[in-house]
């Protein structure tokens, strides 16, 4: 009789291509590599719903990922895809044992995930990561997650879910930083305030470049990076012209993940003007690499040392020239979440 290994499933939107892709969902892919570390014994399968854009299977990190390049189907093929993906964790199933399977957000994987949990009788939970919480998800009818089978990803999304849905997640479990991924010698602070993301509207980096404009009255030769890609880039650059900052604002488009890491270590401060946040973990980052963090929102109900909530962009720019301007301002890391713990406590739901 052949011995099934003990597998855990993550079902998610996509997943690094490769392992030089690290710019797609960094904390997913440290998520990933932290749990093959500290359950060494245990086998991984990712199933990636949409992204890579295409249906080879390969290893990442000695992690199987089972692509199905489900990207913006249409009605019909969307059952073709939900089917295939069916067919795929039936067969994986036959061959092995699972353990339990994790969504990565409420969507169609946490519907494919429930539905398949539910027929077979493995453990499924639903890790809520940010816009899944807002209202006019359509699959939260789809799914009727129970409040257990729900993992927030903070206090905020808690909250929001609950707000917007009336069911409240009875699990809240933050993300974590590998301390390890950070070069162990300390840069220069060369950089008076950063910025990362997605350059879309949801992260309002139109207020970082207002909020860089008029410090620059007080501090003429401020210096700000920001570090992204997406629709606003063409938006973000005509304002650069506009406000005539060339001289202190590097626009670096998309670049690896280390090299954002490298750019959080000579920054002074991390400007994070998103109106709307699950977790930022760049903030995290950010924290870890000695910058402080001012953001909008306040993600967590404790309070973070060096992350600091404003509720406008005129509080914004006031405490952002107030930490420029204070001397000395300390710039020692800051660790408030360990991305090992945040293994444990997702695999303590799972019994293991």
């Amino acid at each position: 009789m052949s011995h099934k290994k003990s597998t855990f499933l993550i079902l998610t939107p996509g997943f690094a291509a490769d392992e030089t892709d690290s710019t797609c969902l960094p904390f997913h892919q440290t998520f990933v590599k932290a749990l093959k570390e500290n359950f060494p014994g245990l086998t991984i399968i990712i199933l990636a719903f949409h992204y890579p854009f295409h249906r080879a299977s390969y290893q990442w990190q000695g992690v199987e990922v089972i692509p199905f390049n489900g990207y913006k189907k249409g009605p019909l093929l969307k059952l073709v895809l939900w089917r295939r993906i069916l067919k795929v964790l039936k067969n994986i199933q036959a061959q092995n044992k699972l353990i339990g399977m994790l969504s990565f957000w409420c969507g169609e994987y946490a519907w494919i995930g429930k539905k398949f949990s539910r027929k077979h009788d493995v453990p499924h939970y639903c890790w809520l990561q940010g816009q899944d919480a807002r209202k006019g998800n359509k699959y939260v009818k789809r799914i009727h997650p129970a409040s257990n089978e729900l993992v927030a990803l903070s206090d905020f999304l808690q909250s929001e879910f609950e707000k917007n849905y009336s069911i409240r997640p009875d699990h809240v479990i933050s993300p974590g930083v590998d301390p390890r991924q950070f070069p162990v010698n300390p840069l220069k602070k060369d950089i008076d305030i950063l910025g990362a993301g997605s350059l879309i509207p949801l992260k309002q980096f139109n207020l970082f470049l207002d909020i860089i404009s008029e410090i620059k009255k007080y501090i003429p030769g401020i210096k700000a990076v920001l570090c992204g890609k997406g629709p606003e880039t063409e938006n973000l650059r005509a304002q650069i012209d506009r406000l005539q900052l060339h001289e202190n604002v590097n626009l670096t488009g998309e670049i690896p993940h280390a090299d954002v890491l490298k750019f959080m270590q000579r920054s002074k401060l991390f400007l994070h003007p998103s109106s709307y946040e699950g977790f930022g973990v760049v903030c995290l980052e950010a924290l870890f690499a000695g910058a402080h963090v001012i953001s909008f929102c306040r993600i967590m109900n404790e309070e973070i040392r060096h992350w600091h909530i404003t509720g406008s962009k005129e509080a914004m720019q006031q405490k952002t020239l107030e930490l420029l301007q204070r001397s000395p301002t300390e710039y020692d890391p800051v660790l408030p979440y360990r991305v090992d713990n945040t293994i444990k406590k997702v695999m303590h739901l799972y019994g293991l």
